[in-house]
C-alpha cells in the first residue's frame, strides 16, 4: 500500500477534503464491517488453542525464524520485546514527536507524518473505508478469515517488523499488540483482496482498535471491543503517524510463507523415504544413486538426496532380503521416477533452501512507508511495502515442490498397474471383486492435476490499482495461499504413495527390506491395517496425511540414516537439519 506513504505528503487542506467527501460512505461501511453475521456461528479459524503463560519467545525484529513463527502460531509460545528492541522503538517514535512538535520544514511534512486536524478520524477512515478521495487507498478483504494459527503468526511477525524500530509506532501501541498475542485476541482477517501492495493488515488493526470482530479462546467471535474487554485488554487509540505504520507491509503474505516454507521442509525429506519404499517395493536397483554418478553433478539437494536413499536401502550397514531375492534380475535400468529421484526431488530440496533464504530476510526486514530512521531523525518514503520478493518466492516454492507429487504420483501407478510392477493389480487380491487402490490413484493424479493449474505464478501478474500510483503489484496474497494448497496436495499424493508401498510389501513378504524401511512400515501400521478386501479408503489417506504433517515418517528412519552416517564417517548436510 505504497500509495498511503506517498499520498499523505498531500496538504492538511486537501486531506480535509478527503475527509469530507468520504464521510456518509465510512459510516455506511463501519456498519458492516463492525456488525455483519457477527452472531453466526464460525468454525474456519480453527481449534481454540490458548498460550502457555510461562513459555515466551522475545522479538527483536532481526532473528525470528521461520521455525520459531510457525510454533508462535501454533500457541507454543507468548512474546515479549528485547530490551534492545524497546530502545529502537522508543528512539523512531521520538523522531516523530520533535517533528510534529516543531512543525518541521511545511505543512506537507505534517501532513506526510499524518498529524492534521482529526488525525484520529482520518486513521479510522484509512483503515476502514473502501475509497477516500485524494490520498488514501484502504484494504477491505473477503472471504473466510484466516485460521487461529494463521492469525498468529500474522501479528506475531507484524510486531516482529516494528521491533526493528523504523516505523515510528509508539511503545504503548506495540505492547498493547503483544498483549493481545498473549491473551490470544486475534482479529477478523480474510484471506481474500490483497494484490501485495500491503494494506491487507488494516483488519488486524481494527479488531486491535476494538472495531469489527475478534476471536479468543474464551469468547469465540464476538465485538473486537467486548472480546479485549474480556481479557482486561483496550483499544488502540492510535498517534500520529501510526494508521500507516499498521498497514503498511508484506506480512500478512509472508506468514502464510512461512507455514508453506515449514511444511515444505517436511514433505520434501520425507519424499525420500517414501520413495526408497516404493523403489523397495518395485524391486529397483540403487546403482543409480552411487556417490560417484552425483559428485560429477554436485548440486547440494541431489548429493543429498542420493545420500539419504543410500542411506534407506540396501547397503553393508542395513542389508535387504527384498533386494538380495532380484541380485541376479535381467533389468538393465529402472524407470525415471525411481532412478531419477535424487535429480528431481534434489531441486525441490535446493528450491525449498532458496525461498527460505528469501523468507528468513523478509521476516526481519522493515517494510513499512515512510521508514523513520532514528539516528539521523529523518523519515523517507520508499517502496518496501511491494511484495515481489515473497511473491516471486512462493510461485518458484509451488513449482519446485509440486514435482515431488508429479514423481508420487508416477510411482503409485507403477505399484498398482501389474504390468509395470509384478505385484497383485491394484494392490489387492481378488481383483475382480475389489478395487483395491485403483481409486486412491485416481484421487493422487486429481490432485497432481490441479496442482498443476495452481503452480501458474501469480506474480507474473499486474494489474494497475490506486489510480495508476500503484501500478505494478505483486499478487503476493494469492501467490501465498496456492502455494499452502500445493503443499498440501503434495502431502495427500505422498500420503497414498505412502499406503501403497506398505501394501505392496505385504505382497512381498516374508523377505524383510531394510531396518529404517521397516521402521517406517511399522509405523504406518500402527495407524492403517493392511488392505485386504475394500473398505472407506479416506480415514487411511488422512491418518497417513497425519503423519506425514506430523513427520512421524522422518522421526521413524532418520535414526538409522544418521547410523549409516556416522558409519562411513559423513557430516549431516544443510539440508537435514
Amino acid at each position: 500500500m505504497g500509495r498511503v506513504g506517498e499520498c499523505l505528503t498531500e496538504t492538511t487542506s486537501s486531506l480535509g477534503a478527503a475527509e469530507s467527501c468520504s464521510l456518509s460512505l465510512l459510516m455506511a461501511v463501519q456498519e458492516h464491517n463492525d456488525f455483519v453475521n457477527v452472531g453466526k456461528k464460525e468454525t474456519t479459524i480453527g481449534k481454540r488453542q490458548s498460550l502457555d503463560p510461562k513459555k515466551y519467545l522475545s522479538l527483536d525484529g532481526n532473528s525470528l525464524t521461520i521455525a520459531d513463527l510457525v510454533r508462535l502460531g501454533k500457541g507454543l509460545f507468548n512474546i515479549k520485546l528485547t530490551t534492545e528492541a524497546e530502545e529502537k522503538i522508543n528512539e523512531a517514535r521520538e523522531v516523530i514527536e520533535t517533528i510534529i512538535k516543531e512543525n518541521r520544514g511545511t505543512d506537507q511534512a505534517c501532513a506526510r507524518l499524518n498529524c492534521t486536524p482529526g488525525v484520529i478520524e482520518i486513521h479510522i477512515h484509512i483503515l476502514k473505508s473502501v475509497c477516500v478521495c485524494v490520498c488514501v487507498c484502504v484494504y477491505v478483504g473477503v472471504g473466510t478469515p484466516l485460521s487461529v494459527e494463521r492469525t498468529r503468526m500474522l501479528l506475531a511477525l507484524r510486531i516482529n517488523v516494528l521491533a526493528k524500530g523504523y516505523s515510528g509506532v509508539s511503545m504503548e501501541t506495540v505492547q498493547a499488540m503483544v498483549k493481545a498475542f498473549n491473551a490470544s485476541c486475534l482479529s477478523w482477517v480474510p484471506e481474500k483482496g490483497t494484490v501485495g501492495a500491503s494494506g491487507d493488515l488494516a483488519h488486524l488493526t481494527l479488531g486491535l482498535m476494538g472495531e469489527g470482530r475478534m476471536w479468543s479462546p474464551q469468547r469465540g467471535w464476538d465485538h473486537a471491543k467486548t472480546v479485549l474487554e474480556c481479557h482486561g485488554l483496550t483499544p488502540l487509540v492510535l498517534k500520529p503517524k501510526e494508521g500507516i505504520g499498521l498497514i503498511n507491509g508484506t506480512q500478512m503474505m509472508s506468514s502464510l510463507a512461512a507455514e508453506a516454507v515449514e511444511r515444505a521442509v517436511g514433505v520434501a525429506r520425507q519424499a525420500d523415504i517414501i520413495a526408497a519404499l516404493s523403489l523397495e517395493a518395485l524391486r529397483g536397483t540403487t546403482k543409480a544413486f552411487h556417490s560417484d554418478v552425483h559428485a560429477v553433478r554436485p548440486h547440494p539437494g541431489q548429493i543429498e538426496v542420493a545420500l539419504r536413499l543410500r542411506s534407506l536401502l540396501h547397503s553393508d550397514v542395513f542389508p535387504s532380503q527384498i533386494s538380495d531375492s532380484h541380485r541376479t534380475c535381467d533389468r538393465v535400468q529402472d524407470a525415471y521416477t525411481l532412478r531419477c529421484i535424487p535429480q528431481v526431488h534434489g531441486v525441490a530440496n535446493d528450491t525449498i533452501a532458496f525461498v527460505k533464504s528469501i523468507l528468513t530476510t523478509e521476516l526481519n526486514s522493515a517494510t513499512d512507508n515512510p521508514l523513520v530512521f532514528a539516528e539521523r531523525g529523518e523519515t523517507i518514503s520508499g517502496g518496501n511495502f511491494h511484495g515481489e520478493y515473497p511473491a516471486k518466492a512462493l510461485d518458484y516454492l509451488a513449482i519446485g515442490v509440486h514435482e515431488l507429487a508429479s514423481m508420487s504420483e508416477r510411482r503409485t501407478e507403477r505399484l498398482v498397474n501389474p504390468s509395470l510392477s509384478e505385484l497383485p493389480a491394484f494392490l489387492v487380491q481378488d481383483g475382480g471383486l475389489n478395487s483395491g487402490f485403483m481409486i486412491a490413484h485416481c484421487t493422487a493424479a486429481a490432485l497432481v492435476s490441479e496442482s498443476k493449474a495452481l503452480c501458474h505464478p501469480s506474480s507474473v501478474d499486474s494489474l494497475s490499482t490506486s489510480a495508476a500510483t500503484e501500478d505494478h503489484v505483486s499478487m503476493g496474497g494469492w501467490a501465498a495461499r496456492k502455494a499452502l494448497r500445493v503443499v498440501e496436495h503434495v502431502e495427500q499424493v505422498l500420503a497414498i504413495e505412502l499406503l501403497a508401498a506398505c501394501q505392496a510389501l505385504e505382497f512381498l513378504r516374508p523377505l524383510k527390506s531394510t531396518t529404517p524401511l521397516e521402521k517406517v512400515h511399522e509405523l504406518v501400521r500402527t495407524v492403517v491395517r493392511p488392505w485386504d478386501h475394500d473398505r472407506q479408503m479416506s480415514p487411511d489417506i488422512e491418518a497417513a496425511h497425519t503423519l506425514l504433517r506430523e513427520e512421524k515418517v522422518w522421526e521413524a528412519a532418520r535414526p538409522y540414516m544418521d547410523q549409516y552416517r556416522d558409519r562411513l564417517g559423513l557430516k549431516p548436510l544443510p539440508l537435514d537439519e
